[in-house]
This record gives structure tokens, C-alpha cells and sequence, in this order.
């Protein structure tokens, strides 16, 4: 993740008021993420800093209030170091997960990327992208880290209607020995166009480690999965059209200084705070929202969403346990291959091996795999049944621990030493990590 450097120097007074607010109870510990530094993306409300969104809109916007993830986390004794940066509004491939943007840096960055079941993790607090799809999401070290923090954060809330309503217990994760009792399904629509030889050869190795470890792995069809992209287009655009209309200068974040009439004000308002991305997904919203496209679009591409989440459904009916698909189509792109492209274009590329799984609703961690032959790293996803995180964290422990992901040296990095990885290549999985 790339940290916003204002960012981090607005958490300097919210650090000295935490630590004032916890010497009444100095020397006693709060709970199991004492001292543990942590940083949250810009689209989180924190009370007493600036909360942006990496927006102009809300350039200044101090909140007066912490989101429920954020304040868990302080409960728990964690430290706050910081915010980091993000595509305005969260529309692009950094952050909380709406469509695959915890576990898609997870997987260029060499972490471990969770996106839990929808509703398992309240999003009060979170300044919304695509309601219906948004997640809070934890990036970690381990798996064992992950699910530390998902008990610490999960659970219901009652200022979230959209959380579950049972009770959620916190839990250690086994060390797995024995995986013959396990179901691995291999979507086959999940070899999408543009997949490098680097990653195939990656999963198909992967499978086979579970294959001669003595678990079942078997090929499944997702058919709509194909869908999911363009459907997710229609749906974003549409919620984004409905969420960013509050933005208006009126009641908070920037307000244009045109005063001609409230109309002028309102578009100039819009037009200096928005970029162009946000602008485009607002028109292209509420052209879907039009009396004469609704049905045409918004309403075809929620029952395209349901086909989607049915598949998912069908196939774990079917006795499989856990799916194992890529997370991204290739290893980190270069700079100067990144910014050929327009928003739109990298998002959906990003986007088509994790979007599915938030229309789904579904649980989806990746795990760090290797380094591909750039160097860089690369990471697998793992897509379980709702609500059943528990097993889904402990498959992907196993999986953790058998691959041996390198502790990447970021001085060696640094000082372009690149020998470092000669034989840390995809070729193999033995590799050693430390979590």
C-alpha cells in the first residue's frame, strides 16, 4: 500500500489524544492487539483526523466520530500510525474490497489479503463505494495474523443493519495435517483471457499440492462468472451515482465559492471536488438509473448478479469445500505499462479473477505464492462458503505453510541487488517465510 505522507502527519495529533485517553488504564493491557501498529485506509472515518478519501471534496473534513472497524481496533489496544492512500473515493484498485481491491495488492505486495462474508464486518463508519458490495478488508503478514484480526473486528453491529445478527466467537486456527477430507474445486472459467503462463503454472502446481497431499481436487463450472465484470459496471456506476449525490456543498466538504444560484453552485461544486473517474461513473449511473434503461440495465444486471451468486451455491452443494483460483492475471504491472491504460480498462483487468466473489458475497483470502521471474511477488485466492471463514482461513494456513513464501529484503530491493532472487523463482515452493 502506498502511504499518504499528509496522511500520516494528521495521525500525529489523533496518536497523542489516544494515548492521553488511555492513561487512566497505563501499565494494563486492553486486548490481544496491544501495541500492535496499524494503519486504515482514508475512506474510514477517524475521529479528530482528516478524513479525505483522496478527494477534493472532502479536502479538511475532520470526522466527529470513529468508524466501528477503527474503534475496535483502538479497543483492542492497536496503535494507529496512519492512513493510507487510495483512488479518490475508492475507485480504482487500492483498500477496502469492493471488487477485489484487499486482495489484489495483497498479491503485488507479497501480504495476505481477506475479504470476509459480507455482513460478517460492520461497515458503519466506511464511507461507502458500492454499498452491496463493500467490505472492509484486513491485509496481514499471515494467515494466523488475519484471523486474529478478523476476531477483533467481526461481529454485529448495531449502527450496520446490514451485519449478522449471531454472535461471532473468535477462533485459533488448527494446524492442519491432514487435508484427505477436503474438496479443492478449480473453476475453469477462472483461465480468463490475458492469464500469463507464470500464473497458470502457479495455480496448476497448487492444485497438484493438494492432489498429493491427498486432498480432492476436482473442475467446477462458475458459467456466469464471465458476466461479472460488465454486470459489476452497471451495479458500481448505479449505487455511485446514488451515494455521491450527497455531496453537494451544502452540508460538508468543499463548496465551490460560485454564487450565481444554487443550481451554478452545485455543479461547480461537483466539478471542482470530483475527477474525472468519479464524474464518469456518476454520469454513467444515473444513465442506467433513467426511467427508460432501469429495467433494461440495473434491473438485468441484479439478475445476472443472482445467476453469479447461484453458481457459487450450486458448486459448494456439490461437496466442494474450498475453491482455488488466481487472484490477478499477471505479476505487478511496470509503471509505464500502468498508466497506458485508462481507469476503467486496469480496474476491470484487476478486477476479473476477484469481482465474483463480492457479488456472491462470499469469503476470499489470497495467500503470497511466489516470486515470478521479474522478482515480484504473486498470490493465489482461496473462495469459501459464507460464513464459513473459519475453515477457509485454515486451508489457506495449510496452503501457507507448505509454499514457504521469502521474506522479501526491502534493502536489497532498494540497493538493486536482484541476485537476492535467482533462486527464488516460480519454479518452486521452497521458500522460506516467517510470520
Amino acid at each position: 500500500m502506498v502511504i499518504d505522507e499528509n496522511a500520516v502527519d494528521t495521525a500525529h495529533f489523533g496518536l497523542i489524544s489516544i494515548a492521553f485517553a488511555i492513561i487512566p488504564n497505563a501499565g494494563q493491557p486492553l486486548g490481544v492487539l496491544d501495541g500492535i501498529p496499524v494503519a486504515v485506509k482514508d475512506n474510514f472515518n477517524t475521529a479528530g483526523i482528516e478524513t479525505t478519501c483522496a478527494s477534493n471534496m472532502l479536502r479538511g473534513y475532520i470526522s466527529p466520530y470513529n468508524a466501528t472497524v477503527v474503534q475496535k481496533l483502538l479497543d483492542q489496544g492497536a496503535v494507529l500510525l496512519g492512513k493510507t492512500n487510495l483512488d479518490e473515493f475508492a475507485m480504482g484498485a487500492l483498500g477496502s474490497d469492493t471488487g477485489g481491491s484487499t486482495r489484489n495488492p495483497a498479491a503485488h505486495c507479497g501480504v495476505v489479503g481477506l475479504k470476509p462474508t459480507y455482513g460478517l464486518i460492520s461497515r458503519h463508519g466506511l464511507i461507502p463505494l458500492v454499498n452491496s458490495m463493500d467490505v472492509p478488508g484486513i491485509l496481514t503478514r499471515c494467515v494466523d495474523d488475519a484471523a486474529l484480526m478478523l476476531g477483533s473486528l467481526a461481529g454485529h453491529d448495531p449502527k450496520d443493519s446490514t451485519t449478522v445478527q449471531d454472535k461471532f466467537k473468535p477462533f485459533e486456527l488448527p494446524n492442519l495435517t491432514d487435508v484427505s477430507q477436503l474438496s479443492i474445486g478449480i473453476p475453469k472459467e477462472y483461465h480468463a483471457p490475458g492469464l500469463s503462463s507464470e500464473i497458470l503454472s502457479l495455480w496448476s502446481k497448487a492444485a497438484d499440492l493438494f492432489r498429493n497431499a491427498g486432498a480432492k481436487v476436482v473442475e467446477v463450472s462458475l458459467p456466469h462468472t464471465r458476466y461479472s465484470i460488465v454486470c459489476y459496471h452497471v451495479l458500481c456506476t448505479a449505487e455511485v451515482a446514488s451515494n455521491m449525490a450527497r455531496f453537494d456543498g451544502l452540508e460538508y466538504g468543499h463548496r465551490s465559492d460560485m454564487n450565481k444560484s444554487t443550481e451554478s453552485m452545485y455543479a461547480a461544486t461537483r466539478r471542482e471536488g470530483f475527477n474525472d473517474v468519479v464524474r464518469g461513473r456518476i454520469l454513467s449511473g444515473n444513465y442506467f438509473l433513467l426511467k427508460q434503461n432501469y429495467e433494461k440495465y440495473f434491473i438485468k444486471a441484479q439478475k445476472v448478479r443472482r445467476l453469479i451468486a447461484n453458481d457459487f451455491v450450486k458448486v459448494f452443494r456439490s461437496g466442494v469445500d474450498v475453491l482455488l483460483t488466481p487472484t490477478t492475471l499477471s505479476d505487478a504491472a511496470p509503471y509505464m505499462e500502468f498508466i497506458k491504460e485508462d481507469n476503467r480498462t486496469r480496474s476491470a483487468q484487476d478486477d476479473i479473477l476477484t469481482q465474483a466473489a463480492n457479488m456472491a458475497g462470499l469469503p476470499a483470502i489470497t495467500v503470497p505464492t511466489a516470486l515470478s521471474e521479474r522478482g515480484l511477488p504473486v498470490g493465489l485466492q482461496f473462495i469459501g462458503r459464507s460464513f464459513q471463514e473459519q475453515q477457509l482461513l485454515t486451508v489457506a494456513k495449510w496452503f501457507e505453510k507448505q509454499v514457504q513464501f521469502p521474506v522479501i529484503q526491502l534493502e536489497e530491493v532498494k540497493r538493486h541487488d536482484h541476485s537476492v532472487f535467482q533462486h527464488q523463482k516460480s519454479s518452486s515452493f521452497s521458500y522460506h517465510r516467517t510470520c
